[in-house]
């Protein structure tokens, strides 16, 4: 799942706050304006929390996403219309990663899209898009009997990502009636649950690029399962975790950041994301316009030496400084010890075959274009 803005730590102030702001405070967070919520940060360390997630398991309070329920008999017509995908074609009790495009093939958000029944999806988006979510949603509806209902209030949604993500959640208490075995449960696919009697959808998604788990919680059950979750994993290596962490964890896994490698002036096919448009559909908002210009820039992975990295924003420059690109998120990757970066560069340079140096503050460090992503679990 992707989110909205890289995390930039603030003092709080009037935002929206999630049903878990108190468990937060309590756990001695550091919060940050995040798609217009206050959100924390980081609990103890950025490095402790990104590590836990790679050796054993950290839970994640994602509840500012939004989530739209999809329903009515023409529901996957609809969504094949509305979507760059082909969501027709998914089956009852799986998820889809698609995108959510303009008429002129700009990029207005990327969802995950889950069918929960023939005639009922779920989409979960950004939260600072939910507004512009809605109301294109909602536009493309005319003439389809479909419904689109903005649920985003009625849930929360908590992240448990890691190699103990299972193990956790299946030794956590008041999640009953799992409708899969967990071992049995796959990637990019849900299962009903319970908890505390209520429904539970179990997601095996993330935005880390380790196994784990998302799970929507009707908003008044957060609390307490975000509190019975972390008291199953006291002996697992559990531990709270923040955007920052949540946010070089998805940069090593090579996931797209809306506003950062995705925009609205964005075509898919720059972003590496022309495989999710299914381009031989009749008809889908933003066909017309999907294909970028041949001298748009492109995205690439970059991997440098030393200790010093690239942020968005510092340009890409070749030796004699001419300027190629610009750097969309980059960070020292606390996984692999060297600095990475997404970067959209001219195409002529995308190849390799050109000596490539990211501008670090008038410091040019010399870049190795590296394919995505980064980092890759072992399975």
């Amino acid at each position: 799942m992707t989110d909205d803005t890289a995390p930039r730590e603030s003092a709080p102030h009037a935002r929206r706050v999630t049903p878990l702001r108190e468990r937060h405070e309590a756990l001695g967070a550091s919060f940050t304006d995040f798609g217009g919520w206050q959100m924390p940060v980081r609990y103890t360390s950025d490095l402790a929390e990104h590590h836990a997630v790679r050796e054993s398991a950290g839970i994640f309070d994602i509840s500012h996403m939004a989530e739209f329920t999809i329903i009515g008999a023409d529901a996957a017509q609809f969504l094949d219309y509305a979507l760059a995908g082909r969501l027709s074609a998914l089956a009852v009790g799986k998820a889809k990663y698609s995108l959510l495009l303009a008429e002129d093939g700009g990029i207005i958000d990327d969802v995950i899209v889950y069918r929960l029944a023939d005639d009922r999806f779920l989409i979960i988006s950004n939260a600072g898009n939910r507004d512009a979510v809605r109301e294109a949603l909602q536009d493309r509806t005319p003439g389809i009997d479909v419904t689109v209902e903005d649920v985003s209030d009625s849930f929360a949604l908590i992240a448990v990502q890691g190699p103990n993500a299972e193990a956790i959640l299946a030794a956590t208490e008041g999640i009953e009636d799992v409708s899969i075995p967990w071992s049995e449960q796959k990637y990019y696919a849900w299962a009903a649950a319970t908890y505390r009697g209520k429904p539970l959808l179990l997601a095996r998604t993330g935005y880390t690029g380790e196994d784990g788990f998302e799970l929507l919680v009707a908003a008044d059950d957060a609390t307490a399962l975000w509190d019975a979750a972390l008291a199953a994993g006291a002996g697992r290596g559990l531990v709270p975790a923040g955007l920052a962490a949540r946010d070089t964890l998805r940069l090593e896994a090579g996931m797209p950041l809306y506003g950062h490698e995705l925009t609205r002036e964005t075509k898919p096919a720059q972003a590496g994301l022309g495989r999710v448009v299914v381009t031989d559909k009749e008809s889908f908002v933003g066909k017309d316009g999907v294909t970028p210009d041949e001298s748009a820039r492109v995205l690439i992975g970059l991997a440098a030496e030393g200790r010093r990295a690239g942020r968005a924003g510092y340009a890409v420059v070749t030796e004699d400084g001419t300027a190629v690109g610009e750097i969309t998120s980059g960070a020292l990757s606390p996984t692999l010890g060297h600095p990475i970066a997404m970067a959209f560069v001219d195409p002529a340079v995308a190849d390799g075959e050109t000596s490539l140096f990211l501008d670090v503050r008038g410091t040019k460090i010399p870049a190795t274009v590296t394919a995505l992503p980064f980092y890759r679990r072992k399975k």
